[in-house]
């Protein structure tokens, strides 16, 4: 009898224990329904047992109680960052990593050994009155130590204020993080974010060792941004060289789930990086460099499943293996839900902002995109035009088509489309940037036509990867007969297209504004009848501001990155009325800090 109930007694505590990290879903990520290809929660429970009581006098075991059961004090547990993601109506991602750290001989905690780590969310920053959702989840160094949970039971369109800590030691603890919830979809959009515009920041872009992350910052401190949107390359594989601006950096080109890691932790070391994810939640999608560059369905531009693909690396890794330590490296550290995990590791998905807005996220990259310039391949620019080519994969192409009529069926004013790369036609002296949306050049026009055909109003594209800012009117490329370039008429929506945060620019390393200009005043010109404006020298990102009645896009340029700091200004505003499906005219109201308008320019 004493036998049974001990085994009782023991199983009781694995269940508890177990519960408590599967209420962190990094250890399902990044296979959310298919729990055996992810971390088996009850394996690294079994496993902490297994070496305690084979290192250990089992005399120190008291299986019935939970605490003594792991045997530890996490007093010395060290939070790192903080940040949400994700919101949905009433609930909202919150992210902490709790990291062990030495004590003061050196030592480190057994790494099977888990933290419990818990979170209290209130409705004031002083964190003071009634706890409104609260729980203790646990993590190990299976997961880098990250701790992902889902706050729930919240009111939408409302912000919050939240703290993790160390369970068994509530004085060490978390900053103070801030969030929100998104409106319930029904919710009148004069009534969102109650009647006042929602203004959303947009980014892409950052690497390391090119500059500080400036703009993140200057965005949580100096914008009203309600969400922080980012369109990827939110890292990079490569190493460059940071070392004369103080941004070495670490570890080699990203091949293995520790060089990820790593990197990521690298990133989140930035000041204005930390303290953006504090302010405000994320949305986010991927590009190509949170695996490699140029990246596609089968490879990247130095990596794939062949013998000559796998040497780029002194690991041996094969862009499969590669990818996957990429994937899982970015659900550990970013607050992003899963979707379908049986579905190619799907990231694309919708957010419904009450009636104003319906924002699609796409994965332009990494889902199921045909190959790209992979600069070897010259025989691209060959295809580029192919029916069959796909940018998304047919599925997702399908998806989003779909979900651009089920917006405006339901009501929705707006809709937001966050991708990756450029999408207008950009002819730069007869060539084109064949991994942008101009090396699947059906696929744009499938989206062109569905939008014209189905009479889809109000759509903004957005994008990044560029590193430059470009505003176009979205139209059939080359076609001044439906479209006018002088007034806008015969557009059918709008691309506000970004800077990078840090990234350099491509038009030249460290160019000047005026030596930019010169190459902005040819892009503008009779070439490209689309584009609106160009500006390629400054770092930085673009806000939208949004009512019923109109969207303001504000561009924010960085005055200077190769120092921390959160000098900037706006370079440009453009407008979008409601049902004009174009750019206000005149467009930014005839003038510019930065950059150069296609009405500034002589037409040939």
């Amino acid at each position: 009898m004493r036998l049974l109930l001990s085994g009782a007694l023991l199983v009781a505590s694995a269940v508890a224990a177990t519960e408590l990290m599967d209420r962190n879903l990094v250890y399902r990520s990044p296979f959310f329904e298919h729990p055996q290809f992810g971390q088996d929660t009850r394996e690294i429970h079994a496993r902490h047992v297994r070496a305690k009581r084979q290192l250990e006098s089992a005399s120190g075991f008291a299986d019935e109680h939970y605490t003594t059961f792991y045997g530890s004090d996490f007093s010395n547990t060290v939070f790192i960052w903080s940040g949400g993601g994700d919101p949905w109506d009433t609930s909202v991602l919150l992210w902490t990593r709790a990291a062990p750290i030495a004590t003061s001989t050196g030592a480190l905690p057994d790494q099977d050994v888990p933290i419990c780590v818990s979170y209290k969310v209130f409705d004031n920053p002083q964190l003071s009155g009634s706890v409104l959702n609260s729980g203790e989840a646990f993590t190990t160094y299976d997961v880098d130590w990250t701790v992902k949970v889902e706050a729930i039971g919240l009111k939408p369109d409302t912000r919050y204020w939240y703290q993790f800590a160390d369970c068994t030691n509530a004085v060490t603890v978390s900053p103070v993080g801030a969030t929100r919830t998104l409106p319930d979809p029904n919710t009148p959009a004069e009534q969102v974010n109650g009647g006042k515009p929602l203004t959303l920041a947009v980014f892409s872009c950052s690497r390391w060792q090119d500059g500080y992350f400036n703009a993140y910052g200057y965005a949580a401190h100096n914008t009203s941004a309600d969400i922080f949107i980012h369109l990827g390359d939110y890292i990079y594989e490569s190493l460059g060289n940071g070392a004369p601006i103080g941004r070495e950096t670490l570890g080699r080109e990203l091949a293995t789930i520790f060089d990820y890691r790593q990197r990521l932790n690298q990133y989140r070391t930035d000041s204005s990086l930390v303290y953006a994810h504090q302010y405000s939640p994320w949305i986010t999608v991927w590009d190509d460099h949170e695996v490699a560059d140029q990246s596609w369905k089968a490879g990247t531009a130095d990596s794939n499943d062949t013998t000559a693909g796998c040497s780029f690396s002194p690991s041996g890794t094969c862009f499969t293996d590669r990818k996957l330590a990429a994937v899982r490296a970015y659900h550990e550290w970013i607050p992003i839900r899963q979707v379908v995990a049986d579905d190619k590791l799907r990231i694309w998905r919708n957010f419904q902002m009450g009636k104003l807005l319906d924002l699609t996220m796409l994965d332009t990259r990494q889902y199921d995109r045909d190959i790209t310039d992979l600069y070897y391949n010259t025989d691209v620019n060959e295809i580029a035009a192919y029916p069959n080519r796909s940018i998304m994969g047919f599925e997702q192409e399908n998806w989003f088509l779909t979900s651009l009529s089920e917006s405006q069926a339901r009501g929705a004013t707006w809709r937001i489309v966050g991708q990756q790369i450029v999408f207008s036609q950009l002819n730069e002296s007869n060539t084109y940037d064949l991994d942008a949306w101009d090396g699947y050049r059906a696929n744009r026009m499938r989206v062109l036509e569905y939008l014209y055909d189905n009479h889809i109003t109000n759509t903004i594209i957005l994008s990044g990867d560029s590193h430059a800012n470009w505003v176009s009117d979205l139209a059939i490329p080359n076609d001044t007969t439906t479209y006018n370039p002088n007034t806008g008429n015969g557009a059918i929506g709008v691309e506000f297209a970004g800077t990078a945060v840090s990234s350099s620019s491509t038009f030249g390393a460290n160019i000047s504004p005026a030596a930019a200009d010169k190459i902005s005043q040819v892009l503008v010109g009779d070439n490209n009848p689309d584009l609106q404006w160009s500006e390629g020298s400054y770092r930085g990102f673009f806000t939208l501001t949004i009512d019923t009645n109109e969207i303001n896009a504000t561009y924010y340029a960085m005055e200077n990155i190769q120092t921390a700091n959160l000098d900037g200004f706006a370079s440009a505003t453009f407008n979008v009325r409601r049902g004009a499906n174009k750019l206000t005219r005149p467009v930014a109201g005839g003038t510019v800090a930065a950059g150069v308008l296609k009405s500034s320019v002589v037409q040939g």
